[in-house]
């Protein structure tokens, strides 16, 4: 909706809870989403409302065996080289007041029902607070309504996958006795383990583990309940629990994100374990992703076709995602004396001694921080130059007081040229009314796999669309045409 309203697109939102979110639920808030929160002026706010984490310590069976620093590990990946802590219900509601201050208010106790799709509108059935029902219309309908999404149903997408057989559970908690008492801990202790993240006021912690109870869902569960060996090796004394929660963890993903004028977004598309925090970042990446598209196709500056692009590309990237958590998931839950020995002991020693070196820190930092995320199969990618494919994220270069990526302020097409603009570039820039920028050659570019005096058109999610280092003008326009983004080219925001 931010993102929508930012083009100028009038947004709708219905939501069948009371209110924002009481619960810390998602924690840590990824570079690439502070990079994209950068577009409306919301970074600098997020980070002011988050903790950025010191570093994650790893235990096993009550002794510390390796400290992961976290501060400044991209430092040479994004403008936000650390792992941000925000509690999601702290998030939410920064994001609802930036929406207020843009006319938007989101409509609660208000619950969808059904919809159809009648001609070039969605016709949608919705529950007001007062119980009455009433029917509304609009261009698209966005279902970010959940893992049980009522739009999934109703458009019929299957919701592929599994389960894993642990019960999880979920806790805010004011605890001491843990040092350092201002960074993250993982510990493990056999099959057991403890996740432990300082957020908010002194002593408060997110605590993340598994459950020990011969009952599973079938009984009302407490904090008593929880396993306590990983807890005690860290030697963590709770206080107070202000909040706790069981779950079974899912790994889905829909086969259908579209249906006609219908989008299924975040959970609703998609579900997988915690591992990493990446599932609220790779929902909002699903929402950017589809919002500068939608408002192109709304105000007729780009061809219905252009929002296909939305399904081939946030789903290749669910399916990835998905794989990579389970390997993660299951290696921190698999029970057996061989799994025990690997966590708590070879593990450890091999992230204490990898992580002193620099490519393994930027290595794990791109990794969790879904800089990595890349469409090369996407029908909007087009082209590579040097080490750089069409589909990549920009890679980000600092340089003194700015970087490459100020740019990217502006949600638009534009071309960047590292190096020399050749003469057809800068005119098919002037002829279609495309901003550019040339980087004077420096040797960090080459470094970052650039190749000299090519073109790369960026969309305006800041990912590259088409690598161009021959024949500019033809294969731009080319491009333009097969893409149907003509006329978004000359959008300004």
């Amino acid at each position: 909706a931010l993102w929508l309203t930012q083009q100028g697109v009038s947004v709708r939102i219905i939501d069948k809870s009371l209110g924002p979110g009481e619960t810390s639920r998602a924690m840590a808030v990824q570079a690439r989403t502070l990079e994209l929160y950068r577009q409306l002026n919301l970074a600098e706010e997020t980070i002011a409302a988050g903790y950025k984490m010191p570093a994650m310590n790893m235990w096993a069976r009550g002794e510390p065996k390796a400290r992961i620093p976290l501060e400044n590990a991209g430092n040479d990946i994004s403008p936000y080289p650390f792992v941000l802590v925000l509690p999601q219900d702290r998030h939410e509601k920064l994001l609802v007041a930036r929406l207020e201050t843009a006319g938007v208010v989101v409509e609660r106790q208000t619950e969808f029902m059904s919809f159809s799709e009648e001609g070039e509108q969605i016709v949608a059935t919705i529950r007001t607070p007062t119980g009455q029902t009433e029917t509304c219309t609009a261009t698209y309908l966005a279902g970010c309504d959940g893992a049980h999404s009522p739009v999934r149903h109703q458009i019929g997408s299957d919701f592929e996958g599994g389960t894993y057989n642990h019960l999880f559970y979920v806790a805010d908690v004011l605890a001491s006795g843990m040092t350092p008492a201002n960074e993250g801990h993982i510990a493990f202790d056999k099959s057991d383990f403890v996740l432990v993240m300082p957020y908010g006021p002194e002593h408060q912690y997110r605590l993340i583990g598994t459950v020990e109870s011969e009952e599973g869902d079938k009984q009302q569960h407490c904090f008593d309940d929880v396993s306590q060996r990983a807890i005690n090796g860290l030697g963590l004394s709770i206080k107070q629990v202000n909040w706790f929660s069981t779950y079974r963890v899912h790994h889905r993903v829909t086969n259908h994100f579209r249906h006609g004028r219908a989008f299924l977004l975040g959970d609703a598309a998609h579900v997988h374990s915690p591992a990493g925090g990446q599932g609220m970042n790779t929902g909002i990446a699903d929402a950017i992703n589809l919002a500068w598209k939608l408002a192109a196709v709304i105000k007729a500056q780009a061809s219905e076709i252009l929002l296909d692009s939305y399904e081939a590309e946030r789903k290749a990237f669910a399916h990835k995602l998905v794989k990579t958590t389970d390997r993660v998931f299951t290696f921190i839950t698999a029970a057996g004396g061989f799994a025990d020995f690997v966590r708590t002991h070879i593990a450890p020693t091999i992230a204490s001694q990898a992580y002193r070196y620099g490519r393994v820190r930027e290595y794990l930092f791109r990794a969790i921080s879904q800089t990595t995320m890349s469409y090369p199969d996407s029908p909007l990618s087009e082209g590579k130059a040097g080490e750089i494919n069409a589909g990549d994220r920009l890679p980000y270069i600092a340089m003194g007081e700015t970087d490459n990526y100020a740019s990217l302020r502006k949600i638009v097409w534009q071309i960047h040229i590292y190096g020399t603009a050749a003469e057809d570039v800068r005119n098919w820039c002037d002829r279609h009314g495309v901003e550019w920028q040339v980087f004077p050659w420096q040797d960090v570019f080459d470094k970052e796999g650039f190749k000299k005096d090519t073109a790369y058109l960026i969309r305006p999610d800041g990912y590259i669309g088409l690598v161009v280092a021959e024949k500019y003008a033809e294969r731009l326009s080319a491009y333009v045409r097969r893409t149907g983004i003509q006329r978004a080219l000359l959008l300004r925001c």
